[in-house]
Formats: C-alpha cells, structure tokens, sequence
C-alpha cells in the first residue's frame, strides 16, 4: 500500500504534537468521575469560559455531546430541526431515534445555513396527531455546507424565532473555533443564543480525543446520567483533557494556517481544467469540488496511490480538510497530484 504522505480526508487525523504528547505524560490527574482529576476540572473550566455558559463536561466525542444534548432537550416523539446537510442527521447512526426517541425534520438551507423562513415553513401547528416541536439545530461550521459560516445575525434570528415557538437551540461547535478565527467573532457570542453548545477538540484543535458539552449548571448535572448510562464516564480522563488544554492554549490562532491553506488549495484546484469550484466560497478550511464527467470515487482511488487522501462525498464530488498535519508544500503536493490524476484519467 502507498503510504498516505498528504491526508485531507478530514481535519480528524490530525496527531498530537510532541509538545501536546508531553503535556500529556505530565498531566496531573485524579478521579474524573468524582470531580477529582485536576486536568478534566481544569479543561471544564476553560471551555465554559470560552464558550460563556455555566458549566462544562468533557466526553469522549462530539457525537456524544450532540446524543446528549439532545436527550437533555428532547422527549419520546418530539421533533428537532436543523439543516438537511446536519451531522445529527448524515453521520451519527441514527443516534436521535436510537437514544431520545426523537425525529428529525430536515430543512433546506443555503450550504448548510437555513433561514428564519425556512425554520417557520418546517414548525409543526400543534396538534395531538402530530410530533412537538422542541429544538432546533446550528451546526457552527456547516461541515457540508463546505465549512460555511454562520453569521451572527442569522443564529439570533434563527434563536429568537425557535424562543418564539418554544424550541430550545442547541449548537453542533465541531469547528466553532474555526468560524471564531475566520470571523474574528468570539466564541461566547456564536454561543449565547443556544441553550447547550459543544466544542470538538479532536478536529482543527489536534487532539488525539475528545469533545466539551457546556451549558447551564442544571443541564452539565443532568448531562452525567447520561453520561454514565451511555457509558462515557471515565476514571484518569486527564492524560486526555490534558490534550485540550494545550490546544485551547496553543492550536487555536493558528487554524488561520488552515484556512489559508484551503484558499490556496481551492484556488490552485479551480485552474485545472475539469474541476468545478468556487474558491470564494471557502470560508474556512473545508474545500469541496466536483468533477463533472469523472467519477469521485475513481480520482480518489488514483490520489491514494499517489499519497493524498481525500474523500468522495458524492458520485463527481471530492471533499477535503485543511489541518495541522498538512503545511503548506503539502498542499502543493496535493495540487500536483491531481493534476496529474485527471490527466491520466479519461473522462467517462
């Protein structure tokens, strides 16, 4: 097998840095689930701050924090609504029927971002032959509205509307501190309008796991039931949340490099005759492009033997993630390769 020099299949493998691995081995550490590891307490704490609510628990993964939230939000045969392209919906197992009872109702916005319209046209009239409205769903970025932004003023809007109807709002953050950097807007203000968020740490931030669910004191203690039921309860957890610490203090001026290097990535690739992308529309550090005539899972499959991962998302659609393990002679590397892939390659 080629050995994969150049990974843009997703900003989730990244490694720890030696720097973060020694934070790590050195990481005080206690009894996690009786509050006493000092570096769980200690990356709590530091992610409520950051992300203005009351308190914080760390969890093993993001899709944890988003089964938790909403079994904290929701009920046997209510309804949440978010995007069509929503993580909740594509890629946790079906994990809101499974764990909550609940529905999804999809909406379909604009790369991932849906408007005040488009949440009113998808509520409910109450009636008893229909499921109950009860929370609606921002996912900060959009991953596949292709790392979009939301802006701040469509999250008030959305949340004053879902207020409106008696919807509480939670917000997927998986790269939150992405459209932080990008935006320049702090991460308490993304946060303020939603009743849970969570941040990943596993993604641009470089840690090898984790994620951190913040909200009210009364949400954070009803959240450990649930955390022990789903069995994510954890004992020594600081060698990990020590990851967390570092990041928070070191990962996360430089996701900038990321996103540069998407844009330069996006450009290059919107050159080469047979691609079709828009590089405006990279906001942050995920990069999609289409390939009509081609099949995606063929130009995949041809990278991988030349070393660059990326991912096929639709039949002529690759998707790829900027992130630390990838600088920027990477990216050129990358850029070469499919170059020579869709030059090798007929079209079908």
């Amino acid at each position: 097998m080629t050995a994969i020099t150049v990974d843009l299949y997703s900003d989730t493998q990244t490694r720890p840095t030696a720097a973060m691995r020694e934070a790590m081995a050195a990481a005080p550490v206690g009894d996690e689930q009786r509050g006493e590891d000092p570096s769980v307490n200690r990356l709590c704490e530091m992610a409520a701050e950051l992300l203005g609510k009351e308190a914080a628990m760390f969890l093993p993964s993001g899709t944890m924090c988003n089964e938790i939230a909403i079994l904290l939000h929701c009920r046997p045969g209510d309804e949440i609504l978010c995007d069509a392209t929503s993580h909740i919906i594509i890629a946790e197992a079906g994990g809101p029927a499974v764990f909550a009872g609940a529905m999804v109702s999809p909406l379909h916005g604009e790369r991932g971002i849906y408007t005040v319209a488009d949440l009113e046209a998808g509520l409910r009239a109450s009636s008893r032959h229909a499921p109950r409205s009860r929370l609606v769903e921002i996912e900060q970025t959009s991953n596949f509205g292709g790392g979009s932004i939301w802006p701040m003023a469509a999250i008030e809007a959305v949340a004053d509307a879902a207020r409106a109807h008696g919807l509480a709002v939670h917000m997927d953050g998986a790269r939150l501190m992405n459209a932080v950097v990008a935006s320049g807007i702090a991460a308490a203000r993304f946060a303020g309008p939603a009743d849970t968020v969570w941040l990943d740490l596993s993604k641009g931030l470089g840690c090898p796991v984790g994620a951190v669910l913040a909200g009210s004191q009364d949400a954070i203690d009803e959240a450990w039931s649930w955390k022990h039921r789903m069995g994510g309860a954890m004992r020594q957890a600081g060698i990990i949340a020590a990851a967390g610490v570092y990041a928070l203090e070191h990962h996360v001026e430089r996701l900038a490099d990321d996103h540069a290097n998407a844009r330069h990535l996006a450009e290059a690739l919107a050159e080469i005759p047979g691609i079709q992308l828009d590089p405006t529309l990279v906001e942050t550090n995920i990069a999609f492009f289409d390939l009509p005539g081609r099949s995606a899972t063929a130009v995949r499959d041809a990278l991988l033997q030349k070393g660059v991962r990326v991912g096929a998302v639709g039949p002529s659609q690759i998707r790829t993630l900027t992130h630390l393990d990838v600088d920027r002679a990477g990216i050129d590397r990358a850029i070469g390769a499919v170059r020579e892939v869709l030059a090798e390659l007929p079209t079908e």
